[in-house]
C-alpha cells in the first residue's frame, strides 16, 4: 500500500479589490480518507496575509512557522519575506527536504512558493496548489471572467467544483477573506 499523504486543494485570489483563500478539509493516506475537516489555511501578520498549504502537514507547519518569522522580521513586507523563505528553503539542508507548497495572498499580491524554493507570482492573481488545485484554478478563472461573484464566492464555488472531480478533495471547505 502506498502510504503517501495526499492533501489538499487550496485556491486563493484577488478579485475586484478583495482577497480570499480557501481549502478543502480532506486528508488522505494512501487510498484511505484519514480526516474530513482539516483546516489548511491561516491568517498571518494580524490578518494582513493569508496563507494556505499543501503537502505533508508537518512540513507545511514548519514552513508556515518559518514564513511567519520572516514576515515579522521584515515588518510585514510579504515579497521580501517570501524571497528570504525561498532562499532558506533552497540552501538549508533541513528545509530542502520538506515536501510542501504555500499559497500566499496579501492585499495586492498572490504567490506560490514551491518545494524547490521557486516563487511564482501569477499575472491574474489566482493561485492554486494541491491535488485538486488545477481543477479549482480552471473553475476560478472562468468564474472570474464571466460572473459578478465576489472573490470569496468564486473561491468557494471553485473548490466545490474541484471536490466533484478530485478524489483527494472534499466539499468541507473553509474560506477566509483578507481583513480590510
Amino acid at each position: 500500500m502506498n502510504n503517501k499523504i495526499r492533501s489538499t486543494t487550496i485556491l486563493g485570489m484577488i478579485h475586484n479589490g478583495k482577497a480570499a483563500i480557501g481549502g478543502d478539509g480532506q486528508v488522505t493516506i494512501g487510498n484511505t480518507v484519514a480526516k474530513h475537516n482539516s483546516v489548511k489555511i491561516r491568517s498571518l501578520f494580524n490578518g494582513k496575509v493569508l496563507c494556505g498549504f499543501a503537502g505533508s502537514a508537518a512540513d507545511a507547519f514548519a514552513l508556515l512557522s518559518r514564513f511567519e518569522e520572516k514576515l515579522e522580521q521584515y515588518g510585514g513586507n510579504v515579497y521580501r519575506a517570501i524571497v528570504e523563505l525561498a532562499k532558506d528553503w533552497r540552501t538549508d539542508k533541513y528545509l530542502r527536504r520538506l515536501e510542501a507548497m504555500l499559497a500566499v495572498i496579501s492585499k495586492d499580491k498572490t504567490f506560490i512558493v514551491s518545494g524547490t524554493g521557486d516563487i511564482i507570482e501569477p499575472e491574474d492573481q489566482v493561485v492554486a496548489i494541491g491535488s485538486g488545485g488545477m481543477y479549482a484554478l480552471a473553475a476560478a478563472k472562468m468564474l472570474k471572467e464571466y460572473s459578478d461573484l465576489s472573490a470569496k464566492e468564486i473561491v468557494e464555488k471553485s473548490l466545490k467544483t474541484a471536490a466533484e472531480i478530485c478524489i483527494y478533495t472534499n466539499d468541507n471547505i473553509t474560506v477566509e477573506e483578507l481583513a480590510e
